[in-house]
């Protein structure tokens, strides 16, 4: 096992002991998210936890289902306890960067929902600024993609349109969408940025999460995990 790996696991497991019976669970998207998603079905089978998750892509709904954890949907609840999901980058103002699995626009409907929004990352995810490292994702109709870039491009951003790895053409979200990966550099007002990409028309959403994490964990290597709170 990679120390990267070790400490998503260490995350993964804190967030799982924070679930408490009868609790609505938000299931986040990503690798990190999946140690959560075993930990707690561990929970439902040795302690017989009971809960009732909400998934977040078609890919968490199924390790969701494989562990064991009982899913719902939006249209039968409209509040979630606890909410976890990963990030691919997280700066001190708890602004974050998601969407490197193309389900950033469903985790924020479901981080939204969550009374409290726990953020899952390692150390490497933590930057000065967002963009340091990380491009933001733009979730676009197809038939906007070549508008779309322009206009990121006229905010300082490099584009480009994300390629399947195993499949020809480009990625598709589980809305039937494309994504834009802008690289924006360091972000100095992402609060900003994130409205003027959402008025873009033919965008649905974005990677750009400002404020939203009530806690984030920090996993390391050693298996201890820093909590910290805004």
């Amino acid at each position: 096992m990679t120390d990267a790996t070790k400490a998503k696991q260490a995350t993964g497991h804190t967030v799982a002991a924070w679930v408490e019976d009868g609790m609505m669970v938000g299931i986040g998207t990503g690798s990190t998210a999946a140690f959560a998603i075993e930990a707690l079905g561990a929970r439902i089978r040795e302690e017989a936890l009971a809960i009732t998750g909400v998934a977040t892509s078609f890919a968490s709904e199924r390790l969701a289902r494989e562990a064991g954890l009982p899913l719902t949907t939006l249209d039968t609840i409209h509040q979630l306890d606890l909410a976890f999901d990963g990030a691919d980058e997280v700066d001190p103002a708890f602004n974050l960067i998601k969407g490197r699995g193309a389900a950033h626009t469903r985790e924020r409907v479901v981080a939204a929902l969550a009374e409290r929004f726990v953020v899952l990352v390692d150390a490497s995810k933590q930057v000065p600024q967002i963009g340091s490292g990380k491009p933001v994702p733009v979730e676009v109709v197809p038939m906007a993609t070549g508008p779309v870039r322009l206009a990121l491009e006229r905010l300082g951003a490099q584009t480009a349109l994300r390629m399947g790895e195993r499949k020809d053409g480009p990625v598709v979200t589980d809305q039937g969408l494309w994504i834009i990966d802008a690289h924006f550099g360091p972000i100095t007002d992402p609060a900003s940025l994130a409205m003027r990409i959402k008025a873009m028309p033919g965008v649905l959403d974005h990677g750009l999460f400002i404020g939203m994490p009530h806690d984030v964990l920090v996993g390391h290597p050693d298996g201890t995990v820093q909590h910290l709170t805004p």
